[in-house]
């Protein structure tokens, strides 16, 4: 249930749907396997076993997008129209031209295309209706635009922008550990990247070492930043902070996870607290990290 990443994006307090609204406009989009002549396709699909497209919980709504991709690999097409090029060569009394290569490499696909495997990958959505807020289970950019460009194909109006702080977490970081101190409710851990600011890019990263406070001056002095910083929250949440305002490697720690008592529960009580212990934590997390930074950009 844990997102495991946050892209951080703020919504217009001014949207406020209903979760039936927001059920009824993800449907125009709802997911359906892909044809036999289909490479990819997208839709919106349940969070959760035997529930709606869209997952309700006291302000909390919780999304899931599939892209569904057939693996085609094109040493495969290469090697079977080769094959098929000898045949015709041997027919014909020559090689084929590049022209009807071309010809012969798209027929092939077409008739691999229906044997072909599909892999799938569902990104989850989470939408604070309180903080106004959007927030992807995401690492890489492009996951993220094929999100909101869903959403965007759903939702007639849709005002969502990235969130920025007043300052940048990389001269946020690398000020916390020059001063060997993180912000209030925070605390440094050992996972640490520098990385040059000219066009070098030259980076240092420590895993699973504590950094020393001078190796940090040397490397800020060689004109290095901090780019990514391992944390912990309210000895609650530890995580990865880098240079865009990502949040990495998201994990819960024992305070939390010993605490949920699952006996008894069946799989929609234990979703929902699963759900609503997630929607707290991170909540709070994001308050206290954005606050740390200087505040959110008007």
């Amino acid at each position: 249930m844990w997102f495991k990443n946050l892209k951080l994006f703020r919504v217009d307090p001014t949207w406020a749907p209903s979760a039936d609204e927001l059920e009824t406009a993800l449907e125009r989009l709802a997911y359906a396997p892909a044809s036999s002549h289909d490479m990819q396709t997208l839709g919106w699909v349940p969070p959760r076993d035997e529930g709606g497209l869209v997952h309700a919980l006291d302000g909390h709504f919780l999304l899931s997008l599939r892209n569904e991709r057939k693996l085609l690999p094109t040493t495969v097409i290469r090697q079977v129209a080769l094959a098929k090029a000898q045949e015709i060569e041997e027919q014909q009394g020559y090689k084929p031209g590049r022209r009807q290569m071309k010809e012969i490499r798209e027929q092939v696909a077409d008739e691999l295309l229906p044997r072909a495997f599909s892999v799938y990958r569902d990104t989850r959505v989470w939408i604070d209706m309180h903080e106004h807020r959007l927030l992807l289970d995401a690492a890489a950019a492009a996951k993220c635009d094929e999100v909101l460009g869903a959403l965007a194909k759903c939702l007639d109006a849709f005002p969502v922008r990235p969130i920025m702080t007043e300052l940048s977490p990389a001269s946020a970081m690398t000020a916390w550990l020059l001063d060997d101190e993180a912000p209030a409710g925070f605390s440094i851990d050992q996972d640490t990247e520098l990385r040059a600011t000219n066009e070098s890019r030259s980076a240092v990263r420590y895993v699973r070492q504590s950094v020393e406070l001078d190796e940090v001056r040397k490397h800020v002095e060689a004109g290095k930043q901090c780019t990514k910083l391992a944390l912990t929250w309210a000895d609650r949440v530890s995580f990865v902070l880098n240079e865009g305002l990502d949040i990495r490697r998201v994990s819960p720690l024992d305070v939390l996870t010993e605490n949920q008592d699952n006996i008894g529960q069946n799989d929609a009580e234990r979703f929902d607290s699963d759900m609503a212990l997630m929607a707290g934590e991170l909540s709070g997390l994001i308050t206290d990290l954005t606050g740390a930074l200087g505040g959110e950009k008007a």
